[in-house]
């Protein structure tokens, strides 16, 4: 499941456990590994549920879909890769989206914001002003630009903390997406 042993058994881990538990209706290998520092995992959902409610939820899934691509987080891609298909789009289409196969159904505006993701997550410091004012120009104003950055940075700090600890992609995604889906968001990590 991951790099690291099971974590000890506390109250807050037990709390943890229960919520998404009942939540997901099985127990995500990432809180197995949160399990280790239940303080971080809290602030880490407060800090998502905050990005989250600050964008439309395609746009939000979206943003994470580009950046689980730039950092190689199989688990990711296929958590936000469901989510996409479950509300979204078809298999199809998700998976032409993951393997950045053009617009693949999207907006120009969504196709912006997927590029915009992607460069921010594999290199933040490569992001020009000129990036910036290619988003105004698909009607993005600076809230939204800023909330497509925070989506990412959450993102960043998610997914490298679980590739670094070796969490393995649950085994329910097997179940619930297609072969040909599962490949598409199957990055490597």
């Amino acid at each position: 499941m991951s790099f690291l042993q099971q974590a000890e058994q506390s109250p807050d881990t037990e709390r943890m456990v229960d919520t998404d538990t009942k939540a997901m209706g099985y127990l995500p290998n990432y809180t197995r590994l949160f399990a280790h520092n239940p303080a971080v995992y809290v602030a880490w959902q407060q800090l998502n549920g905050a990005v989250k409610a600050g964008m439309e939820l395609r746009r939000y899934e979206l943003a994470t879909l580009a950046a689980a691509r730039a950092l190689k987080s199989s688990y990711c891609g296929l958590a936000h890769g469901k989510v996409l298909r479950d509300k979204f789009f078809d298999a199809p289409t998700v998976a032409a989206i993951a393997l950045d196969h053009g617009s693949a159904g999207l907006s120009a505006q969504e196709v912006a914001v997927v590029n915009f993701a992607g460069k921010v997550a594999a290199d933040a410091n490569s992001v020009t002003e000129a990036d910036v004012a290619g988003l105004r120009g698909h009607g993005l104003d600076d809230a939204d630009i800023f909330g497509v950055i925070l989506a990412v940075g959450a993102r960043c700090f998610f997914s490298t903390v679980l590739s670094a600890a070796g969490a393995e992609p649950d085994p329910q995604y097997n179940e619930s997406l297609d072969v040909d889906l599962r490949r598409a968001l199957s990055f490597g990590g």
